[in-house]
């Protein structure tokens, strides 16, 4: 009997794309129907006085993990690798989203609180997605410098892209950005299981990008860290040692200089970033002369992005 041809990359690409897209829609559609707790529970204010909802984070998690779970052309490490990381940073950012307070912001204000003795949802969020991290490296790194290089590396990644959710679509923007790249060299490469690690969380972001734009709802900390982590691991599964070392050092300067900046301020500060954040987007409403400028971030749930 003909053993069956095997897919190629690219069209392991589009398959882990598709199922992507179609586990986190229909994640979205279940969790509107019956959303855990009532929907009040979800419901936030953004900054046009409109309540838009959160259930867009747990659908992508939910959605993402899914597709990985049942994709072809995973190996089981990656497998269990993406449910760990996916899903593990997504609980922990719902829990952020639900229960977490404003008063210590960033990983300063968190790590601060916590030396004395106070511990925050952040700080829980801190160390529990370093601690998925670092598990989610340790089933696919070769001995312990790699797994703390990459989990390090996942970590970051999580962390990160919810310190770009401060506008509609924006974080998922990002990531469709910097997954497309590491998507086309898999592809190139012949790779058919790194194609698949970056297609599945692509698909379900851009499944849920009209949502997002539209503000009807967000990714909060849930979809936002879960989206991160998801496209680190998927960089350290492509990635050779020089290539993570690099996203790694990129991942700690941006984070670090997001203490300090605004990524907000510089973004509508560039013509060309100012565009592409926009496309899309609702128009902006013009500010009224005594209106006073709002208060960063508009559309987040939390701004430290921790």
């Amino acid at each position: 009997m003909a053993a069956r041809p095997r897919l190629s990359a690219a069209a392991r690409a589009v398959l882990g794309t598709v199922l992507g897209a179609v586990a986190a829609r229909t994640a979205y559609a279940a969790l509107r129907r019956r959303p855990p707790r009532g929907e009040a529970t979800w419901t936030r204010t953004n900054h046009r006085g409109e309540p838009i909802t959160l259930l867009e984070g747990p659908a992508f998690a939910a959605g993402a993990g899914a597709a990985a779970a049942v994709v072809p052309g995973l190996p089981p490490k990656v497998r269990a690798a993406a449910l760990l990381a996916g899903v593990g940073s997504g609980a922990l950012g719902a829990y952020d989203d639900l229960y977490g307070a404003a008063s210590s912001k960033g990983f300063k204000g968190h790590l601060g609180a916590l030396a004395r003795g106070e511990v925050t949802s952040g700080a829980v969020k801190i160390l529990g997605i370093g601690g998925a991290g670092l598990a989610a490296a340790a089933l696919v790194s070769r001995g312990p410098l790699d797994t703390v290089l990459n989990g390090a590396a996942i970590a970051g990644c999580a962390n990160l892209a919810n310190l770009f959710d401060l506008r509609p679509g924006r974080a998922i923007k990002v990531g469709l950005l910097t997954g497309g790249p590491l998507l086309a060299a898999s592809v190139l490469r012949g790779s058919p299981a790194a194609a698949v690690a970056v297609a599945v969380p692509l698909g379900a972001a851009a499944a849920l990008l009209p949502e997002d734009l539209g503000e009807r709802a967000m990714l909060g900390d849930a979809g936002a860290n879960a989206l991160g982590a998801l496209l680190g691991l998927a960089a350290v599964t492509t990635l050779g040692r020089p290539g993570r070392l690099a996203v790694l050092g990129t991942v700690a300067a941006l984070t670090a200089a997001s203490e300090k900046v605004s990524f907000t301020k510089v973004i509508a500060a560039n013509p060309t970033l100012n565009r592409l954040d926009m496309l899309g987007r609702r128009p902006v409403e013009p500010k009224k002369a005594d209106q006073a400028e709002p208060v960063e971030p508009v559309d987040s749930v939390e701004p430290s992005g921790v």
